[in-house]
């Protein structure tokens, strides 16, 4: 199936690839889906619902502070480290994450679309300062020392989040905004929300100078990247994929591997001449 994959490629150099969690799981971040695209866990918190409800935004905060760390001192993985090659070698036009957790950046991939925003920045709501998550961790240690202490234990979830008791949630503090008192929010778009559309309409003119569509690690059950491989077939582009298991737009591709992303682009890399 390798050397399927490099004539693929090597028929198609000029590739956009979209990835999603499935790339980070050798990074140690959870996935949401199993191999049938089914949800793993409880279901995440929505756009209205954070800007809505200081309940849900407490919520997320109890979860954030235990999982965030993880996810900062996550190292990338061989998809990571392998995708960054092959835009040395000039194969990759262009690589859109679904993924929020700058993985992709840290293994040296230069032109990186992030798709559903970044985990290390926050935004306020109010006044639209953007500020480091690490400064909000710190803002959140300091307001809740008690809570901090007793969260080594904790199930990590994807994305920064983490499974924590209920009594945590009841009682965090959640920080504000250093300038204007306002509501903090992570910079990612939660699900409910909406990507920009001028970020969409970029990404579909990449699609239209691009030679095919490489899809690793991500069953696109989600609209927002599923529609890029359906505009890729409207526009007659061949789409591969490396995803274990079911995913959304099976019936559009033109060579799909079923196995697992780091280990096949690592063995592509060193298939290609």
């Amino acid at each position: 199936m390798i050397s399927r994959l490099v004539e693929f490629i090597q028929a198609h150099p000029r590739l956009l690839v979209l990835t999603g969690a499935g790339c980070s799981a050798d990074s140690g971040i959870p996935t949401y889906r199993d191999d049938q695209g089914t949800w793993q866990r409880s279901t995440p918190i929505r756009h209205q619902d954070f800007i809505d409800s200081e309940a849900s935004r407490r919520r997320y905060w109890t979860r954030s502070l235990v999982g965030w760390p993880a996810v900062r001192d996550a190292a990338p993985g061989p998809a990571h480290g392998a995708l960054a090659a092959l835009e040395n070698q000039g194969l990759v036009r262009l690589l859109v994450t679904q993924n929020v957790d700058r993985l992709h950046q840290r293994a040296g991939q230069r032109q990186v679309v992030d798709l559903h925003g970044r985990l290390d920045q926050v935004v306020c709501l109010a006044c639209g300062h953007v500020s480091s998550r690490d400064e909000v961790q710190q803002q959140l240690l300091e307001l809740n020392p008690r809570l901090a202490a007793d969260s080594a234990a904790v199930s990590l979830a994807p994305d920064g989040d983490a499974d924590v008791p209920e009594r945590w949630v009841d009682t965090l503090r959640i920080p504000e905004c250093r300038y204007c008192g306002g509501t903090l929010k992570p910079n990612v778009v939660f699900f409910g929300g909406s990507v920009d559309r001028d970020l969409v309409a970029f990404v579909y003119d990449e699609i239209e100078a691009s030679d095919a569509v490489l899809v690793v690690g991500s069953s696109l059950m989600v609209f927002s990247g599923y529609r890029f491989c359906r505009h890729a077939a409207q526009q007659h582009k061949p789409i591969a994929c490396i995803n274990r298991g079911r995913t959304r737009a099976d019936d559009l591709f033109s060579l799909k591997l079923e196995q697992e992303c780091g280990a096949v682009l690592e063995a592509l890399c060193q298939a290609l001449p």
